[in-house]
């Protein structure tokens, strides 16, 4: 699989969309945080990237929109202390960057995932980004390529697509966006230790997708890209189909002198050395090509 530093050392000019997914970042994870902002950095300096797709878990947890609200809202004589508490928060480079990569003409695409399905459209304003429905249809080439985050395939797994069932509906949002951040706090890790205990039971192949629910899925489509399975591959899903799963980000050697993040990540590419007639709705060629990339960084 080629680096995606060499793809974009050697070939900048041809990049013009980036798919990632399953980032799982949280304060916890510092490392995997860096990693996104470098990333973000080498979107920063590609001239003809138009389109960052993020597919889904770009949090570990996401307790609601008003989880990075709540620290520019007014309080009383404690304003200033308020507004330092938000420049420290570990969310605002992230949200700074991505604000700077909209400003430079790329569009910020966010897919909700199994563990931020309460990530919600006023977040995504503070950057310009736009929240996405699943299935979403990406035209590439002559192609068009059906998005999703993935957890929906996976329909061996009954109880997981029964609790899923659940937390999507509107009605469960609603309850729980209604609670105290404290109480959405002690709701999710009661929620990760029962799911941790549930899949450590489970066999490996019923945390995988489904063969009948992927060809279902691929019917009207030339092509499959989902991530959540954390097993990046590329599959023949049919005879003339292909499934490509984006990997999980992961903080490898950690206990070394010089750990690395490491991901496997998604990119359209088109030989045309220029933007020239290229707009929002029309952005790539007959010519224009997917592929997966493995991303890294030191730490």
């Amino acid at each position: 699989m080629q680096p995606f530093n060499h793809l974009i050392t050697t070939r900048p000019h041809q990049v013009r969309q980036v798919l990632i997914s399953d980032l799982h970042l949280s304060p916890q994870e510092p490392a995997l945080v860096q990693a996104f902002l470098a990333l973000l950095d080498d979107c920063l300096a590609l001239p003809a990237l138009k389109r960052l797709f993020i597919l889904g878990d770009w949090f570990e947890v996401w307790l609601g929109d008003d989880t990075y609200f709540s620290l520019s809202k007014e309080k009383d004589s404690k304003d200033e202390q308020s507004e330092d508490e938000q420049k420290k928060h570990w969310l605002t480079p992230l949200i700074t960057k991505l604000k700077q990569l909209r400003i430079n003409g790329c569009e910020i695409l966010v897919m909700h995932g199994n563990r931020d399905f309460l990530l919600g459209q006023p977040f995504c304003n503070l950057f310009g980004g736009e929240l996405i429905s699943e299935p979403y249809t990406l035209p590439i080439g002559q192609q068009n390529y059906r998005l999703e985050h993935g957890d929906a395939l996976c329909t061996d797994d009954k109880k997981y697509q029964f609790f899923r069932k659940i937390m999507r509906n509107r009605l469960t949002q609603w309850y729980l966006l209604n609670k105290s951040l404290e109480k959405r706090l002690a709701i999710a890790d009661n929620m990760r230790q029962r799911s941790q205990q549930n899949n450590a039971h489970k066999a490996a192949h019923i945390m995988d997708v489904n063969d009948k629910a992927v060809r279902q899925a691929i019917t009207t489509s030339d092509a499959l890209l989902h991530g959540h399975t954390h097993r990046p591959d590329i599959h023949q899903a049919t005879a003339d189909k292909k499934r490509y799963v984006l990997g999980d980000w992961r903080l490898l050697d950690k206990d070394t002198r010089q750990p690395k993040v490491s991901a496997v990540i998604g990119a359209v590419t088109d030989d045309q050395h220029s933007n020239d007639g290229f707009s929002s709705n029309d952005l790539s060629s007959n010519d224009a090509e997917f592929g997966l990339f493995e991303f890294t960084m030191l730490v």
